[in-house]
């Protein structure tokens, strides 16, 4: 994933529907040991997929109006990246 990123809010635990600032990239990170299931849908509510974050981080591209759901609580804040 990007080495370098430029953060574009303010980091913030999320466990309902948000779009996170409108980013279309989202830095994740799961502080815990066990893997927390994310929610990706569109502005309809339509669910575009779901997976399984791990401990540490993880990036996902979306588009502005999509949100993202955490099962239990994980910091999310939009971001830029540089390669």
């Amino acid at each position: 994933m990007p080495s370098i990123i430029k953060v574009k809010g303010t980091e913030a635990a999320v466990t309902t529907a948000d779009n996170i600032g409108s980013a279309t990239l989202v830095r994740l990170f799961n502080a815990t040991a066990a893997g927390i299931l994310i929610t990706h849908k569109n502005v309809g509510g339509d669910v575009l997929g779901t997976f399984t974050a791990g401990s540490g981080q993880s990036f996902v591209k979306k588009d502005s109006t999509d949100t993202l759901t955490a099962a239990t609580s994980v910091l999310m804040v939009g971001v830029a990246h540089y390669t």
